[in-house]
């Protein structure tokens, strides 16, 4: 059975990336969601096994939905996307306890390698 991720981006670009780089893998996309509120408020009905969350997006950005999905779930695994990779920032996604960073533009070998370090 395949693992399941919800993909939350304001750009649906990323999310065809992610799904042509998970073709052929043990993983699918079962959800996109444009903003944090999508994600936190459909996360139950979609019960993914991994979020992949950007940062910058309209509303509540992606620290903060981070930190709600962590917080109302315990299971939650949350990889982080961002365009921008200070120091200061990378603190902060691991003390959030984001189980992962990645960097657009994205890798296949990056993304899997970030997908089953979460889920180990």
């Amino acid at each position: 059975m395949k693992k399941r991720l919800m993909v939350v981006d304001d750009s649906r670009i990323v999310e065809f990336q992610i799904c042509k780089l998970l073709e052929g893998t043990d993983y699918e996309v079962a959800a996109y969601c444009q903003n944090g509120e999508e994600a936190i408020a459909r996360y139950d009905e979609v019960r993914p096994d991994v979020v992949t969350m950007d940062i910058i997006m309209p509303g509540i950005d992606g620290l903060e939905a981070a930190q709600v999905l962590m917080y109302e779930h315990d299971e939650a695994r949350v990889i982080m996307i961002s365009s921008l990779g200070d120091e200061d920032m990378l603190q902060e996604l691991y003390g959030i306890g984001a189980q992962g960073v990645l960097f657009k533009p994205l890798t296949r070998e990056a993304l899997l390698s970030a997908l089953k370090k979460a889920l180990g």
